[in-house]
């Protein structure tokens, strides 16, 4: 048997490592944590928003988007960084060498959690709807536009992804928490500032450039805009972060 065959017999399927890193997502203590909070909060949130605005299936729904676009990406960024915390990159490593492979083993399952807690708080939303216009005997209002429900769930796996990439980049959980959760307020701040402030974060702020993928007004300038943050935050980090990952030593 020759070396490549040796090899090729004994490569770890994709969909194995999937399953592993899916599952050290779930195991470990704070990735449980902050998806109980997350879970928490989207319920919290829709039924008191259900208590103040009333049966708007819509409204409630989107009132999930100020917790999950804060703690998905803190979310992704333990995901990546968990190996290099916890020394356990090497035992990774070694069974898997190919390491571009165990990174993007370790992206998809943050990026479904994205998907599949948008979903929940659609679930959520329908019988807060419900209960709420039952209490007041007022008609509930259904309207749900599809697209608006495409454009938010994609605007949390954009804001996933992009801790995704500060947490290739940094390798360091801390660093790049404080830098994912900072930023906003940074963004905020320079576009008070001046006009040449507020332009730079209208084409630089994901939060800002992923509102009008929310709305539906999209725009060619929207779409530049919104290209030109993904570039910024999460393809050019994420593709430092691959090379960092390529080439740091492991002890």
């Amino acid at each position: 048997m020759t070396a490549d065959t040796l090899t090729a017999a004994t490569t770890i399927p994709f969909h194995r490592l999937l399953v592993v890193e899916a599952r050290k997502l779930a195991d470990t203590r704070s990735g449980k944590i902050i998806a109980l909070i997350m879970v928490g909060l989207v319920v919290a949130s829709v039924v008191a928003r259900g208590a103040v605005v009333g049966p708007k299936l819509q409204t409630l729904a989107a009132t999930a988007a100020m917790s999950l676009a804060t703690l998905l990406p803190v979310l992704a960024i333990l995901t990546v960084t968990g190996e290099w915390a916890h020394r356990t990159a090497l035992t990774t490593f070694v069974l898997e060498p190919r390491r571009h492979r165990v990174l993007a083993a370790k992206c998809l399952p943050p990026l479904l959690t994205a998907v599949a807690l948008s979903l929940f708080a659609m679930l959520v939303a329908v019988p807060v709807t419900a209960v709420v216009a039952g209490v007041r005997n007022t008609p509930a209002s259904w309207d749900l536009q599809p697209f608006w429900l495409l454009g938010w769930t994609g605007a949390n796996v954009l804001v996933t992804a992009a801790g995704l990439a500060l947490g290739a980049l940094f390798l360091n959980a801390p660093a790049a928490i404080v830098v994912n959760l900072s930023t906003p307020m940074l963004w905020n701040v320079l576009g008070n500032l001046s006009s040449v402030g507020a332009g730079i974060a209208g084409w630089l702020d994901l939060n800002t450039t992923a509102a009008s993928l929310v709305s539906g007004d999209m725009t060619w300038i929207e779409v530049a805009r919104l290209a030109t943050s993904i570039a910024f935050w999460i393809v050019l980090p994420m593709a430092a972060g691959l090379v960092r990952v390529l080439r740091k030593e492991v002890t």
